[in-house]
C-alpha cells in the first residue's frame, strides 16, 4: 500500500511482534519471578509507585486502605494475586504494565530474554528512517519496557530507529482523543500519520481521529472480519515511500 505521509505509529503485539511470544515468554517470565522481585524490590520508589498505581486501579484511595492491616507478607500476596489476576484477564493496567517492565528490564539485561520481532520489522525501520519517516512506537506495555524490547531484540538494538513512545499513560488505545493527543506530540497533522495495529477498535478510534490506518495480519492474530473498512498488510514490506 502506497504512503506519502510523514510518520508511522506503530503497535507492538500482533504488529511488530507475535502475539505468542508476548503471552507464552514474557507472562510467564513475570510470573516466575513476581514474588521474588517484589521481596527484594518492595521499598523502591519504582515499586511503591506501582503498588499505588494498582491500588487506585482497583477503586481504592491509596495502597494502605487498599492493603489494610495486612502485613509485609500479606501485602506481597496481594500485590501478587492481582497482577497475576490481571495478566489472566489480559487487562491493560497501567500499574501492572509497569511492573511488567521493572521485571523484564532484569531478563532483558542479562540476555535470558531476546525479543521477538518480525524479520520484515528491521529493514522496515531503516528504510523508513532513510526516507525521512518519524517512526514512533504506541503499546499498552510502558514506555520505559517498550525500549527495553526493542534494544534487545533478535535482530539487535532497534531503539536507534525509533523517534518515541507512546503508553497508556497517553490514554487508552481505544479512545480517539489518545491518537489527538499523539498527533500532537508528532506535531503533524493526524492525516500525515499512519498507525499499524491487529485490533480493529483500536484503528477505529485513530481513523475517526484522521490518522491513516492498516490492519495488521500477522501469524497466531486473532481472526479479523472482512467488514472493518481498513486496509490489510501480511508485512511491512507492503508499505511503500516515496
Amino acid at each position: 500500500m502506497p504512503f506519502s505521509g510523514k510518520a508511522i505509529l506503530l503497535d507492538i503485539e500482533g504488529t511488530t511482534s507475535s502475539v505468542a511470544y508476548v503471552f507464552d515468554v514474557l507472562f510467564p517470565y513475570v510470573r516466575r519471578h513476581l514474588e521474588a522481585y517484589l521481596q527484594a524490590h518492595r521499598n523502591e520508589t519504582s515499586v511503591e509507585g506501582v503498588c499505588e498505581q494498582l491500588a487506585r486501579e482497583s477503586g481504592a484511595k491509596s495502597f494502605s486502605e487498599w492493603a489494610g492491616d495486612a502485613t509485609p507478607d500479606g501485602q506481597r500476596a496481594k500485590v501478587a494475586a492481582e497482577v497475576n489476576r490481571l495478566m489472566d484477564k489480559d487487562v491493560k493496567s497501567t500499574g501492572l504494565k509497569e511492573l511488567q517492565g521493572l521485571i523484564w528490564k532484569k531478563g532483558f539485561e542479562s540476555g535470558e530474554l531476546r525479543a521477538h520481532v518480525f524479520p520484515d520489522v528491521p529493514p522496515a525501520l531503516r528504510r523508513w528512517r532513510k526516507a525521512g519517516l518519524d517512526v514512533r512506537i504506541y503499546s499498552s506495555g510502558s514506555s520505559a519496557a517498550q525500549k527495553l524490547f526493542f534494544a534487545h531484540s533478535e535482530f539487535g538494538d532497534l531503539v536507534p530507529f525509533l523517534n518515541g513512545h507512546f503508553d497508556t499513560t497517553t490514554g487508552p488505545k481505544k479512545d480517539p482523543n489518545s491518537y489527538r493527543k499523539i498527533a500532537a506530540e508528532f506535531r503533524l497533522q493526524a492525516s500525515e500519520i499512519l498507525f499499524v495495529s491487529d485490533i480493529v477498535a483500536e484503528l477505529d478510534a485513530a481513523k475517526e481521529a484522521g490518522f491513516a490506518t492498516v490492519l495488521s495480519i500477522r501469524p497466531g492474530n486473532a481472526p479479523v472480519g472482512a467488514e472493518h473498512g481498513h486496509p490489510r498488510l501480511e508485512t511491512f514490506d507492503e508499505i511503500s515511500t516515496p
